[in-house]
């Protein structure tokens, strides 16, 4: 029997593919970010992408593009990576405008329209390339936080639940250590059945609010010094199961808000944490 093939989740469509000039990008709000050089990103490797297996840059222009990711220069990192020309380099700004989006730019029209590019260019990458799980997961992450932004139940509507889930699962098929795309998939269950309830998250979309526990601890377990796999733990045991998880949710963002940030995303995260304590 052959084995089916694989279609990537659909465009998000209406986005130009070219990455913003870096002047329309706003600057990070945070000071004291770890500045960071070729030798450094190499050095800290392991630690950095402990969320992605992902092997150590070897060509030096890829590697001096990180380190302008992991400094917190977005815009420039995104622009240095699509400059590389291939796969490496376009995984790179797909990841550096992804995280831009959702964690730095205030304005909503252009956080969407910078999700449409991610999810267009990565599915694009991912239609030549059905086993690129970094091109998989930046594409996923768009589409997740675009659904976010305008609504998860009309995303649902429109068919991208499913195909949202087959990839999450797919990513996690090839790169069982991938734990981000743990947190992801744990994530959808959760807001899924928030958003339609039990019975019909599991009838409708096979979501369970046991997988979603279960995808988070696997995912901690990978990588327990993800900031981002605690806090949305945290909101996913609140969307589940509401105020009763309420002390256990607030553990978790203790135990993020205590990591010591690794790279500017850390540090965001960080004070994300700290500001989920204080609300």
């Amino acid at each position: 029997m052959s084995t089916p093939q694989f279609t990537p989740l659909p465009l998000l469509g209406g986005a130009d593919a070219r990455a913003p000039a870096p002047p329309a990008w706003a600057p990070l709000p945070i000071a004291g970010a770890p500045r960071f050089d070729a030798a450094a990103v190499r050095a800290r490797w392991t630690r950095l992408h402990a969320g992605q297996p992902l092997p150590p840059p070897a060509a030096p222009a890829l590697a001096e593009a990180w380190a302008l990711y992991h400094g917190g220069e977005f815009a420039a990192a995104a622009a240095a990576g699509l400059a590389l020309g291939d796969d490496e380099g376009a995984n790179l700004a797909d990841q550096a405008t992804a995280i831009y989006a959702n964690y730095v730019e205030p304005r909503e029209a252009t956080r969407l329209a910078l999700f449409r590019q991610v999810g267009d260019r990565a599915q694009a990458r991912a239609i030549a390339r059905p086993d690129d799980c970094q091109a998989l997961y930046w594409q996923a992450y768009a589409i997740g936080r675009y659904a976010q932004a305008v609504s998860v139940a009309r995303a649902l509507a429109q068919g991208l639940g499913d195909k949202h889930k087959e990839t999450l699962e797919r990513i996690i098929r090839l790169q069982p250590d991938h734990a981000d795309a743990h947190f992801a998939l744990g994530t959808f269950h959760a807001e899924v059945i928030d958003k339609v309830g039990a019975l019909v998250g599991r009838m409708t979309y096979g979501v369970r609010a046991e997988t979603a526990v279960a995808l988070f601890e696997r995912g901690l377990e990978i990588n327990p010094h993800s900031a981002t796999g605690l806090m949305e733990y945290a909101r996913a045991l609140l969307a589940l199961e509401g105020a009763s998880r309420l002390p256990e949710a607030t553990r978790l963002y203790e135990r993020a808000a205590a990591i010591e940030p690794a790279d500017a995303r850390e540090c965001l995260d960080a004070e994300l944490a700290r500001a989920g304590l204080r609300d």
